[in-house]
């Protein structure tokens, strides 16, 4: 139940149908008892702005942002943390007065996500595939967590020279961009595998990999959550391999968002976990 007085926060998107955040902000409000609510906005392209604005105006807190909308959020704001400036994009404005603040906290989620299931990569090597604004995220994350070495592979490899290129002076982990046909000799002696593109995702055909050439001790990781365990996760749980599902990048990367909207800081647990794969196993 909420009243009058709730604490109210957005999540916009073009489509925002699909988005978890109600979901996943729903579940924490009842949890600590919060008068407030998540509330989806969608928002065409051309209309953003004005969805912005309107929700300032009628006393949001702030709004998480998802595609398309994440570049446009970081060029609204007043002012943006340094996640946001290294990603270029921001998935969290938070209404401070008549500012905007932009934030961005998928590479923490992702970041966390990782550290919960494997720990320290402590220098070891890693096999990052695509070379998207998902991709740039995830090799900020990969820095968090000690990687020496990224593969940075993908179908054209003068989009990951160029995402290597704008990173370096960010990261202290050496970035080697090439193709997908490279999967081979790059797969060798990782410890970690990073699929970022969106191939697996809905009607999208999957990764064209051959998981024989990756370690048995090799974690792997889809950012997707929809479907949650896509083809290459099957394949690699097949193989003995420990998989890592883009649901625990979703839960984390919410955490400071819950705290900035709401005041507290939420916990990530099981049960969150298990009312979201409800929610995904129910749409089908």
């Amino acid at each position: 139940m909420i009243t009058g007085k709730a604490k109210l926060a957005g999540i916009i998107g073009w489509p925002v149908t699909h988005s978890l955040s109600p979901v996943l902000h729903g579940h924490w409000l009842a949890e600590y008892g919060i008068d407030g609510a998540m509330v989806p906005l969608a928002a065409a392209r051309e209309d953003f702005s004005a969805v912005i604005d309107g929700a300032r105006r009628a006393g949001f807190t702030g709004v998480n942002v998802t595609v398309p909308h994440k570049e446009a959020a970081f060029a609204v704001a007043h002012r943006v943390d340094e996640a946001a400036k290294s990603a270029g994009a921001a998935n969290l404005l938070v209404f401070q007065g008549g500012e905007i603040e932009g934030r961005n906290t998928d590479s923490l989620g992702l970041a966390e996500s990782l550290r919960e299931n494997v720990g320290s990569l402590k220098g070891g090597s890693v096999v990052l595939l695509g070379a998207g604004g998902a991709a740039r995220g995830a090799i900020l994350a990969l820095e968090m967590l000690g990687a020496g070495k990224i593969h940075l592979l993908n179908r054209d490899p003068s989009r990951a020279k160029n995402l290597a290129a704008s990173l370096a002076p960010q990261v202290k982990a050496a970035v080697a961009p090439g193709s997908l046909a490279e999967w081979s000799k790059a797969a060798a002696d990782a410890v970690l595998l990073v699929n970022s593109t969106s191939a697996g995702m809905g009607a999208n055909p999957p990764l064209d990999i051959d998981l024989a050439v990756l370690p048995k001790t090799a974690a792997v990781c889809d950012i997707v959550y929809n479907p949650l365990e896509t083809r290459l996760l099957k394949d690699a749980a097949a193989r003995g391999h420990k998989t890592i599902d883009g649901l625990g990048m979703l839960m984390h990367q919410a955490v400071p968002s819950f705290e900035a909207f709401f005041g507290l800081r939420p916990k990530v647990t099981p049960a969150l976990r298990q009312a979201l794969v409800k929610v995904l196993r129910d749409r089908g």
